[in-house]
């Protein structure tokens, strides 16, 4: 950041006065420019014993399989958002059955939250972010073209989980070092 939204002045990096942590402050307004991490919602759409999965069109990892998932938007419930990626991403119905599994990833700012939802129907076809989107069975997943380490921590507790059938929320800080460029 280098230009307060609030009246355009240079930004600078200090500790404001009851803060432990470094935050961009404006040096004219005093304005303190809180950066917070961003929540991915998606859904894990399951129909019989098969999950649907989406190939993305768009960086990052673009030609990737991955779950139906993005940004959440302001005023927008988890579960609505979910859903909603759902739609844009697969052009799919589906209908939330609980939260399953929760990432928080520190060293990149985003938390990930899946919820596991029923597919209601196979009318589903690939979105403006997505150059493919199909049904797999476990021993269909395409296990080295998935797109992210979370994707496949989800899909691997899922099938675990499908063999007893139980569902436990599942929880993990998934801490990795920072690349250094």
């Amino acid at each position: 950041m280098k230009y307060c939204s609030q009246c355009g002045n240079k930004v600078i990096e200090r500790i404001p006065a009851g803060d432990s942590r470094l935050r961009f402050v404006c040096g004219q307004c005093e304005h303190i420019h809180y950066q917070n991490p961003h929540i991915i919602a998606g859904c894990l759409p399951v129909y019989g014993d098969q999950v649907l999965l989406c190939k993305r069109a768009i960086e990052p990892r673009a030609g990737r399989w991955t779950l139906p998932a993005g940004f959440l938007e302001n005023g927008e419930t988890s579960s609505a958002g979910a859903l909603r990626e759902t739609r844009e991403e697969a052009n799919a119905n589906a209908a939330i059955v609980s939260l399953y599994t929760l990432f928080s990833l520190p060293h990149i700012s985003q938390v990930y939250m899946f919820f596991r939802a029923d597919l209601l129907d196979l009318d589903f076809s690939a979105g403006e972010e997505s150059l493919d989107v199909a049904l797999f069975a476990e021993h269909e997943i395409p296990w080295d073209e998935l797109a992210f380490p979370v994707i496949n921590k989800t899909l691997e507790h899922f099938f675990a989980d499908q063999k007893l059938g139980e569902y436990p929320i599942r929880y993990a800080d998934l801490e990795y070092p920072r690349r250094k460029l």
